[in-house]
């Protein structure tokens, strides 16, 4: 017999009941899948983009709404190891350091598997070197151990050039050479390289690995080789690696002039830009103008405001549907105290929870990062690209690039005649917010005080650590269960005076301290 059918009030979506009671909706994610957790797993020599494209993948499958987390095997080695000595310790001739470097692979794995089965999540990213068959086909039956899918990304680069360019941008400044000058950390990470070289075993697409799911990244994108796709989620990951790059650009993000609406405080509707408005778009072709950005591509709305703001700069510019504001359903046209007064209810409803409450007749945040996915995936394709946009539409990329919560995204500032300027960088993003000194109305309505007070979210994305509990006393062991003693004997190494103190290696069962860093810098300017 079919379960009733109740409509939640808040997504505006109908869910079963049970005894008469609404359930209640996955709070960690959009999507309510029935396929099997998914571990990613990457592979490649050191210095190819793994951890690169580890965490921008995992920013960007959080951001759609699956919730993913990055167990970075380095950094359970830097906890078992506290004082890295050189490059032998990745030799395959060294028994003590080859048993350690196991024990922290089973490590990551064990909280890959606690993250997938008990908190919540539906992607992990196991972000190692994974170089032999022997380790992956290890992976594959912790797989089928626990009813999880596997996908390969291989990162493979031949280029001198682009190697020694990430090893000096990323490499010799990770921790493991944070006291040493560059030129001895660069030579150290090439001997690295080549104690994997010796017993790495590509992916084989015709014989071995023939069965497996995965994709090979050959010279930073320049060539792909995709095998065996098994569902929507490795569908979704090939696309996405196969549009982005890693060349130098910049991109912009404003809202359109100040319109009418705008000054009035009414919600919605497609009215054309205000005074202020029309200076701001006379502002904005000086400010493009100076940026002298080769081939700058100009994107907009299909919104009066937002084209009339385009046609100033003198320059074509596309049209994009997506990129339209929020429909407020309903509301369109209103002011919030109207809201309040004629639908006092949803007005409570969308407090409560701002990313997933649909306006009735209208879209929610969590529609608006389904809607406008087409433009991240051309944004990440392209060079300088400016986007003339609204409100609730440049949150939703803002976050996507600076990696921010659902719980965040909907109170994201984003003011009028004020462009953002992104550079993406290695891991991250460097943001400049630039005004453009127009008098404008404030559009911004912070998240109520008594919202405020309510339990937050404890999701931590992109973070190397599983999920922790709220307490800050409270922390859950990196690395356990491990015998061994600590490690002597090792052989001298000429980065011996990297280190301040000579530690013992040891391994630790103590919580990894290096929290995870979004890389950002904002600046204020203006002009």
């Amino acid at each position: 017999m079919p379960r009733e059918l109740t409509q939640n009030r808040i997504q505006k979506i109908w869910i079963s009941s049970k005894d008469d009671k609404p359930a209640v909706p996955r709070r960690c994610g959009g999507l309510h899948l029935a396929n099997p957790p998914t571990v990613i797993v990457m592979v490649g020599l050191p210095a190819r983009g793994k951890t690169y494209i580890s965490k921008k993948l995992t920013r960007y499958l959080n951001w759609t709404g699956l919730p993913t987390k990055v167990f970075n095997v380095g950094e359970y080695r830097r906890e078992a190891v506290k004082n890295y000595s050189s490059y032998d310790f990745f030799s395959s001739d060294n028994e003590n350091a080859v048993k350690i470097r196991q024990e922290c692979a089973l490590a990551a794995l064990r909280d890959v598997k606690s993250y997938l089965t008990e908190e919540g999540g539906q992607v992990a990213v196991f972000d190692a070197t994974n170089t032999t068959r022997d380790r992956r086909d290890m992976i594959l039956q912790f797989g089928r151990e626990n009813s999880f899918k596997i996908f390969f990304i291989e990162s493979v680069c031949d280029d001198p050039n682009v190697i020694a360019t990430n090893i000096m941008e990323v490499k010799v400044s990770c921790p493991d050479y944070q006291d040493c000058n560059k030129t001895d950390a660069m030579l150290d990470f090439q001997k690295r390289i080549e104690c994997y070289r010796v017993s790495y075993e590509p992916l084989d697409p015709d014989q071995y690995d023939r069965d497996l799911s995965f994709i090979k990244v050959i010279d930073v994108g320049r060539r792909f080789l995709v095998n065996r796709i098994q569902d929507h989620i490795q569908s979704k990951i090939v696309y996405y690696l196969m549009n982005i790059h890693v060349q130098p650009r910049e991109i912009y993000l404003c809202r359109h002039g100040e319109s009418t609406h705008n000054q009035q405080g009414l919600l919605g509707g497609d009215p054309g830009l205000s005074p202020h408005g029309k200076k701001f778009a006379g502002a904005l072709a000086r400010f493009v103008e100076e940026q002298n950005r080769k081939d700058l591509k100009v994107w907009t709305s299909q919104m009066c405001r937002s084209i009339q703001t385009a046609e100033g700069l003198g320059v074509p510019y596309e049209q994009w549907k997506v990129l339209n504001e929020i429909d407020a359903g309903v509301c369109e046209e209103m002011t919030y105290d109207e809201v309040k007064e004629k639908y006092p209810e949803e007005f409570a409803l969308r407090d409560q929870d701002k990313y997933y409450y649909r306006y009735p007749a209208g879209e929610s945040y969590q529609d608006l990062v389904m809607r406008v996915e087409p433009v991240i995936m051309e944004l990440e394709r392209q060079e300088n690209v400016l986007v003339i946009c609204h409100q609730a539409i440049m949150r939703c990329l803002l976050a996507y690039f600076l990696d921010k919560s659902a719980d965040e995204m909907p109170y994201l500032k984003c003011p009028l005649h004020t462009v953002l300027k992104l550079t993406p960088m290695a891991y991250g993003c460097k943001v400049e917010s630039i005004c453009l000194n127009v008098e404008a109305v404030n559009t911004h309505r912070d998240r109520p005080e008594e919202v405020k007070k309510g339990p937050g979210t404890m999701i931590r994305r992109n973070s190397v650590t599983p999920l922790t509990s709220p307490e800050a006393n409270i922390k859950k062991p990196r690395i356990d269960d491990l015998d061994e003693a600590p490690i002597q004997g090792l052989p001298p190494s000429p980065l011996a005076f990297c280190s301040s103190a000579h530690l013992p290696l040891s391994l630790s069962g103590q919580n990894l301290k290096r929290g995870a860093t979004d890389n950002q810098e904002v600046l204020q300017l203006c002009l």
